[in-house]
């Protein structure tokens, strides 16, 4: 391995933490790290695996978007819900240090379904439904990253 594919390895290290801490944009820079290596090792090899990676990272985005909303609509979990719990995750990130961002949310999605429902059942319903998505969210884009990574890894160790 070069310094290069090193250094693109981190960085893929680090997209992947950024997948399960959403601070940084964690499958792009997986994207974006393949992108950088295939640009400076320009090969037929570069090339197929940077195509796998576009693919792999457009379905694990469409699948981000079908899987865990279709669940939270059969559920009753609206968009404007979800919405409120990210501005409450946000707000909780800088009340709360360290854990705000974790705390903010399902507070902001039980509060805005409580105060839509008047039902403490139905609002805690509503956010264990909204937590499975947000988990089945990161499985999936955990899922993306490490098959990009699976092909790039297995390119660079063995094929070239």
């Amino acid at each position: 391995m070069t310094v290069l594919e090193i250094v693109l390895a981190l960085l893929m290290a680090v997209g992947v933490l950024g997948i399960v801490v959403p601070v940084l944009p964690g499958l792009l820079l997986v994207v974006v790290a393949v992108l950088i290596w295939a640009l400076e090792s320009p090969s037929t090899s570069g090339w197929v695996v940077l195509g796998v990676t576009l693919v792999l990272f457009l379905a694990g985005t469409a699948l981000q978007w079908l899987v865990p909303g279709q669940r939270m609509r059969r559920a009753g979990v609206g968009t404007s819900t979800l919405v409120a719990g990210v501005v409450a995750a946000v707000v909780g990130a800088f009340v709360i240090p360290v854990v705000g961002l974790f705390v903010g949310f399902p507070v902001g999605i039980f509060l805005i379904s409580l105060a839509r429902t008047r039902d403490r059942t139905e609002a805690w319903w509503a956010t264990r439904h909204a937590l499975r998505a947000v988990g089945t969210n990161i499985l999936i884009e955990l899922a993306t990253a490490f098959a990009i990574i699976a092909v790039w890894a297995v390119t660079v160790l063995f094929v070239r």
